[in-house]
């Protein structure tokens, strides 16, 4: 089963940047499909891939910060060749 996830993730403190960066390349460096865009970060590719993925740098990024705010949306598809029709 494919998806698609679009994260916001949001270090509650001043030096959020480092964390923020740190996470994408992660993301990057994982294989799967990975968008981004001003607001969030979208990772593409099979349901147990990515909840892998996901699941072990949230855990990371969430140790490495005093406090953080993790937006997700997820999507039963893999909409990574979406282009809009307008």
């Amino acid at each position: 089963m494919k998806i698609s996830v679009e994260l916001t993730f949001s270090p509650l403190q001043n030096d959020f940047e480092e964390h923020i960066i740190s996470f994408i390349k992660k993301l990057r460096s994982s294989g799967l499909t990975v968008l981004e865009n001003p607001l969030s970060t979208q990772v593409y590719g099979s349901y147990d891939d990515v909840m892998a993925v996901l699941q072990k740098e949230i855990k990371i990024a969430f140790e490495l910060m005093d406090k953080g705010l993790l937006y997700m949306k997820m999507v039963k598809s893999d909409r990574s060749d979406y282009e809009p029709h307008f």
